[in-house]
């Protein structure tokens, strides 16, 4: 990751330069910290804790994550996984939507149907189509998993309305824009939208994904 935070770093200097809203976020802010400090986790385990905190956060999201890698000593296998009934995945906490999604993950993983060790090697629009082939992994997590797994900066996810917010009172606009609207407002960004996106969600103060 230190390649990475060294072009974040030169992606945030290459921002301020062009724009004087985002020379106040990195003055503000910092440069985006895309890492986060968190541990690194394979690919196959992060999309996993991904799935299991889908529209949850904090401490239920943490809690329901922990027993489902315990039952893995901590470090779940797509073939592990994909052997466990869907009712021990259940009774750790997890919805019948999202064990039928790890489940699905694990399967096709474990089948090759899903290429979790050639996916780094994929551009982005590829990594998306190969991941939303999975049962519950839509295009925003996807482009999660790009920009903290793979550390991508040039995501922009226009799904999210933490993004869509902070962009709006970032740039002083009355409403905060559709998907639609803000799609191509990220143009003039490239190749550096995740960083803004980062920014976005720090002036909202929303807990970063990934």
């Amino acid at each position: 990751m230190a390649a990475v935070r060294r072009e974040v770093a030169d992606g945030a200097r290459e921002l301020a330069r062009r724009d004087r809203v985002l020379r106040r976020m990195l003055a503000r802010h910092g440069p985006p910290d895309l890492g986060r400090g968190r541990p690194r986790r394979g690919h196959f385990a992060q999309l996993a804790r991904m799935i299991c905190y889908q529209q949850l956060a904090g401490s239920a999201a943490r809690a329901i994550h922990g027993r489902f890698a315990a039952l893995y000593d901590g470090a779940p296998t797509p073939a592990a996984v994909a052997a466990t009934p869907p009712e021990v995945l259940r009774a750790a906490g997890l919805s019948a939507a999202k064990a039928a999604s790890v489940l699905d993950l694990a399967r096709k993983v474990d089948q090759g149907l899903v290429r979790l060790d050639r996916v780094a090697r994929l551009d982005d629009d590829e990594v998306v189509r190969e991941l939303t082939a999975v049962r519950g992994i839509g295009e925003w997590t996807a482009q999660m998993f790009l920009m903290f797994q793979l550390g991508r900066l040039d995501v922009w996810p226009t799904l999210d309305l933490g993004v869509r917010t902070g962009y709006a009172r970032m740039f002083g606009l009355a409403t905060a824009p559709t998907p639609r609207e803000l799609g191509p407002e990220g143009e003039r960004f490239r190749p550096y939208r995740s960083l803004v996106a980062w920014w976005c969600w720090r002036v909202v103060d929303t807990q970063v994904p990934g």
